[in-house]
């Protein structure tokens, strides 16, 4: 897998229609792309532990204390 951006967000999923690597009410590492967010995507490290293009509305955005985004980038 790729190493995580310091700008990276992080998003949880509340929908994963037709994909096999999302789980619902988990948190993801959403990586910077803003020809995929003008085409309504979020490039998302899913389970396989690679990014992929998903739809936005599979996501919400969430802010994380530091302490959980520095154990976010740890465990990927």
């Amino acid at each position: 897998m790729k190493e995580l951006q310091p700008n990276s967000r992080f998003a949880l999923c509340v929908e994963n229609k037709d994909s096999e690597d999302l789980e619902k009410r988990k948190i993801y590492v959403v990586v910077p792309d803003e020809d995929a967010e003008k085409d309504g995507y979020d490039r998302v490290v899913d389970e396989s532990g690679e990014d992929y293009l998903y739809p936005s509305s599979y996501f919400i955005l969430v802010e994380l204390p530091l302490e959980a985004q520095d154990a976010m980038r740890a465990s990927s």
